[in-house]
């Protein structure tokens, strides 16, 4: 089979996409309103865009649902403040995250929703997410508007990990870890590490 975007509904396209581009790091993003509103969401569509300077992106989408047609209070206040946190999730705090994605309105809390404590940044206003195992400061680079998305650069100025995860010689523990990923509409975690080349790959 093959499909042409051009002759295919945007949500179809995404379909293929997001069960394509597996398995995908979730950034959870606090960010801060300029009234001191505080906002979690998580996305998957996450990497790593420099290593010198340290730069991190996400993709932000329009708003969905009964916001659909508005920007996201992420992209928002980013916009607003220049500033937001990634934090990275473990498997077991997997309700919190989706608890998050849902589309509460601006003036809400998401700390408070989702039952999460918030940890005071270094060199950012936004809040931290306590609970969660990595924690990484951003001052934004720049915005990149794509298609029907914006492409949030950030600038990584601290970086937090708790100390059971962190390894010898600045490497994380995965196997503590247990980073949430992202498959499709599904989730997952990283199980039965190994290396290349394996003979036992079938």
């Amino acid at each position: 089979m093959k499909f042409d975007p051009a002759e295919h509904e945007t949500n179809q396209v995404y379909k293929l996409l997001s069960g394509s581009v597996v398995p995908r790091p979730i950034a959870w993003v606090s960010t801060q309103s300029p009234d001191g509103v505080m906002n979690i969401a998580p996305y998957s569509f996450f990497t790593v865009a420099s290593r010198k300077p340290p730069m991190l992106c996400i993709s932000v989408g329009p708003g969905v649902g009964e916001r659909k047609g508005t920007v996201k209070d992420t992209l928002e206040n980013i916009r607003s403040t220049g500033e937001f946190v990634i934090n990275i999730s473990s498997t077991p705090l997997g309700n919190e995250v989706q608890k998050t994605s849902e589309n509460f309105p601006s003036e809400v809390d998401e700390f408070a929703e989702a039952g999460l404590t918030p940890a005071s940044s270094e060199k950012v206003k936004p809040m931290r997410i306590k609970e969660a195992p990595i924690q990484m400061e951003c001052k934004l680079e720049q915005i990149v508007k794509l298609g029907s998305d914006h492409l949030v650069i950030g600038e990584m100025v601290m970086y937090h990990i708790q100390d059971d995860y962190y390894e010898d010689d600045y490497k994380v523990n995965l196997d503590k870890l247990r980073p949430l990923g992202r498959l499709a509409n599904k989730f997952s975690e990283i199980e039965g590490l190994f290396e290349l080349p394996n003979d036992d790959l079938k």
